[in-house]
């Protein structure tokens, strides 16, 4: 049984995080990770999101899992809990504990996400005809 409540906040907190509308979707495995994960962990108290963030994505960058990392580094600019000198601060921190083809690999995804941003960014504050 869904608890409507937990839903609606756990897939609210999935926007915060991700930056982009997420769709209700079928199967446990999508319950516990909006109801559970999303919903009662993303949620608690002590640590902001930007906190949360930064944690995930060391974690991230530690086991390997470079497409993941991707995704939230450019969730974090996106959102502006990092801004571009942050990022790349991370990348430095990040590659001399996770190792160097790690950081390098972090590296070049975040300037490739920093670079698309300022294009958004640029294209937003061009005149409209």
């Amino acid at each position: 049984m869904i608890d409507d409540d937990r839903r609606k906040r756990g897939l609210e907190m999935m926007r915060q995080v991700y930056g982009w509308d997420v769709q209700d979707g079928p199967g446990d495995f999508f319950g516990l990770t909006v109801d559970h994960l999303f919903a009662e962990i993303w949620t608690r108290p002590g640590l902001t999101l930007r906190d949360r963030r930064l944690l995930l994505i060391g974690l991230l960058i530690g086991q390997g899992l470079h497409d993941v990392a991707e995704i939230q580094v450019g969730a974090a600019l996106g959102n502006g809990e990092l801004d571009a000198e942050q990022l790349r601060e991370v990348v430095i921190f990040l590659t001399h504990y996770a190792g160097w083809p790690s950081g390098a690999k972090l590296s070049m995804q975040a300037e490739k996400i920093i670079a698309e941003d300022a294009k958004a960014k640029a294209r937003e504050e061009e005149p409209q005809p």
